[in-house]
């Protein structure tokens, strides 16, 4: 009995899917320049050919890959700052979910890889250029606005908001880095650290910090 055209669909977005993870672990490992498209197709276990019918170039499906981690990191980013919480409550789920994703998904800290080597590359597609010139300050404003609303309440400690979300998120890159790099062997170190840097411990604390600053 043929396949109907549902059946033939999830073979193919299967197959689609498939050779995106198997293009993120080469792409992580050995960069773009590195990796050649019968590398995807041998670590893919399809054809030269057949992979053809689903991306035109290595450098497609790089694209492919950096449209995809921003979509979600951003569509994730945008959905917490819409939730019913308190600033600190924000805060805390994204560090405690952030750092689950680093610890128990290999692809995540890929994703992290492979987006650090693109911005540091000139030799990366200009789609992908763009992609990351139009979507990487997303996730930041969103922990700066969450961060300027919990110092509005006093629940988060008084520096500028915008230097508060790029450590935020360069204390995350930096363990999903250290996770691309040491794979199961890395740990997640517990989430009090992370807010402890970030939320006063009572609503006078930012008084306190600029009262000794000032001695």
């Amino acid at each position: 009995m043929a396949r109907n055209f549902k059946q033939n669909q999830k073979m193919r977005d299967e197959r689609r899917e498939q050779i995106l993870s198997t293009a993120l672990k080469l792409f992580a490992a050995k960069g773009l320049a590195a990796t050649k498209i019968s590398d995807i197709a041998v670590a893919s276990q399809i054809s030269q050919g057949l992979l053809y019918h689903y991306f035109s170039s290595k450098e497609a499906i790089f694209v492919e890959l950096i449209r995809g981690a921003f979509a979600q990191l951003n569509a994730a980013a945008l959905a917490l700052e819409a939730l019913s919480l308190t600033p600190r409550a924000k805060l805390e789920k994204a560090i405690r979910e952030l750092l689950h994703s680093i610890a128990d998904s290999e692809d995540f800290a890929r994703y992290v890889l492979l987006i650090t080597q693109a911005s540091v590359s000139e030799a990366i597609p200009p789609e992908a250029q763009a992609i990351m010139a139009s979507e990487h300050n997303v996730p930041y404003a969103v922990i700066e606005r969450i961060v300027e609303a919990g110092q509005s309440d006093g629940s988060i400690k008084p520096f500028v908001a915008r230097d508060l979300a790029l450590v935020f998120w360069m204390i995350i890159k930096g363990l999903a880095l250290h996770k691309a790099a040491h794979g199961a062997a890395f740990v997640a170190p517990d989430a009090r650290i992370l807010t402890s840097l970030f939320f006063s411990s009572t609503q006078n604390e930012g008084v306190q910090l600029y009262a000794a600053s000032e001695e």
